[in-house]
């Protein structure tokens, strides 16, 4: 019996260590083995967001934000429970001499050996008097040292990684307006310049999109972090990116836009590997979000600006259709898997915009 337990609490240990390096050491692959703690993240996400959903929506987008702070608290609970629960398995296994005199002890005094031994300098009345306890003993003082020295490391990257994106996101507000409207951007933005305006301001997107994936793949719980406006989120920019992308590319005249072409091609690559990623299928969104009507009324602002579109209708709204089939289902996908709402194709001039108002109006 000592020995299977022993056996248990080894792996148990391995497990926990290997999840820790694959979590916060290893370069994350898109596709990544399954993952104990992960998986326990992922499935407390799902009663969270029933909870949610059943408060009014500035209640429900608070409750859903502290899900990120608070699921990475829990992988690291769950990381460092696991390893004291090994060790104490460990100890028991070996006899347990822990006592005065090397006197065995009950399981709930390895349990309190191993945990004193990982977060402080040692146990009061416990001490290891075999080779094996003090081997354990050492073992364990040192990786309780290396998951401290781990996550001071990881916690300001991570909260730079979020920094960066909010402070991205947010330059969208102005553009595009809150929530962010591709056809609203297109628009505010064609006046300047005519379609090379619109081409350089979505090139200037592309590292955003770029970083955006490799953080999210590399740390998976910032895609839980909600940005500050209830009215404004990562996934609402990336496809708001994709969907002016998209109009561009169909309307704009033949070879006057190829940086839009390359930022919705890394964008594109973005949504399609996160969705992978947080193994959610891609599901078209329903109803359509972009109805012949709301695309006739786009063409008629655009035309009321002076930029006459370089295609007819037939040709743009076919083009249109083939390029959103192939992002549309992801983002939709992830939209609700994370209880995230996604941006209108065409919103209204509003005076609501978040630079255009404070908390005290």
């Amino acid at each position: 019996m000592r020995i299977l337990v022993g056996v248990l609490g080894g792996l148990l240990v391995g497990m926990m260590l290997v999840e820790i390096f694959f979590a916060f050491l290893l370069p994350r692959r898109v596709k990544r083995d399954p993952a104990i703690v992960r998986s326990v993240f992922n499935y407390a996400w799902l009663p969270w967001r029933r909870i949610a959903r059943l408060l009014p929506p500035q209640a429900a987008d608070t409750m859903l934000g502290i899900y990120g702070p608070f699921g990475l608290l829990l992988n690291l609970v769950l990381w460092v429970a696991g390893m004291m629960l090994g060790f104490a398995c460990l100890h028991w296994a070996t006899g347990s001499h822990l006592g005065p005199g090397g006197a065995p002890v009950s399981f709930g005094k390895d349990i309190y050996f191993s945990a004193a031994t990982m977060t402080t300098d040692g146990p009061a009345g416990l001490a290891a008097h075999t080779t094996s306890a003090r081997v354990l003993q050492v073992v364990d003082a040192g990786a309780g040292l290396a998951v401290l020295a781990i996550v001071i490391g990881y916690l300001p990257s991570l909260y730079q990684a979020f920094s960066r994106r909010e402070a991205t996101v947010s330059q969208l507000d102005a553009r595009a307006g809150s929530p962010p409207s591709a056809g609203r951007l297109v628009l505010r933005t064609v006046g300047r310049d005519g379609w090379p305006a619109v081409n350089r301001f979505l090139g200037s997107w592309e590292p955003w999109v770029a970083e955006l994936m490799e953080t999210h793949l590399a740390y998976p719980v910032l895609a839980y972090f909600r940005s500050q406006h209830v009215n404004q989120n990562w996934l609402a920019a990336i496809c708001s990116i994709l969907d002016a992308c998209t109009f561009t590319i169909a309307a704009a005249p033949e070879g006057s836009v190829h940086s839009a072409r390359f930022t919705f091609a890394i964008a594109r690559h973005a949504v399609a590997d996160l969705s992978y990623s947080f193994r959610v299928a891609p599901t078209p969104p329903a109803p359509d979000r972009l109805p012949l009507e709301d695309l006739k009324a786009l063409l008629a602002e655009l035309q009321a600006l002076g930029v006459a579109p370089a295609q007819p209708l037939e040709v743009i709204q076919q083009r249109m259709a083939r390029m959103r089939s192939i992002y549309e289902p992801y983002v939709n996908a992830l939209a609700q898997r994370l209880e995230l709402s996604l941006p209108p194709w065409l919103a209204p001039e509003s005076p609501t915009d978040n630079w255009r108002t404070t908390e005290w109006h």
